[in-house]
């Protein structure tokens, strides 16, 4: 049985930073493209981040310079690093294994004055 805990989310305020960890079990975690997604209320759901299995990043224009996606596999755990953070950064962020429609139950960032 696959599963994918996130961990981290909290609410900061604007300029603050949080990291997020997404554990898995079930999977042979290191072969695998891993992503970070956000959906905010009323928005669909939008691509973050992805770390390839060889551990090369890709981020959304809108994060480039602030997050930082890293892995470490003896860890079976994918992080987001999220810094200079905006009201616009608001979203539960859910962790995904590529290619394979696991995901997790995500946790909630929240940023407010």
């Amino acid at each position: 049985q696959v599963q994918l805990v996130e961990s981290g989310g909290g609410s900061v305020q604007p300029g603050g930073s949080l990291r997020l960890s997404c554990t898995a079990s079930g999977i042979i975690f290191s072969i695998y493209c891993m992503g970070w997604y956000r959906q905010a209320p009323g928005k669909q759901r939008e691509l973050v981040a992805t770390i390839t299995s060889g551990g090369s990043p890709n981020y959304a224009d809108s994060v480039k310079g602030r997050f930082t996606i890293s892995r470490d596999n003896a860890k079976s755990t994918v992080y987001l690093q999220m810094n200079s953070l905006k009201p616009e950064d608001t979203a539960l962020y859910s962790c995904y294994v590529w290619g394979t429609g696991y995901w997790g139950k995500g946790t909630l960032v929240t940023v407010s004055s």
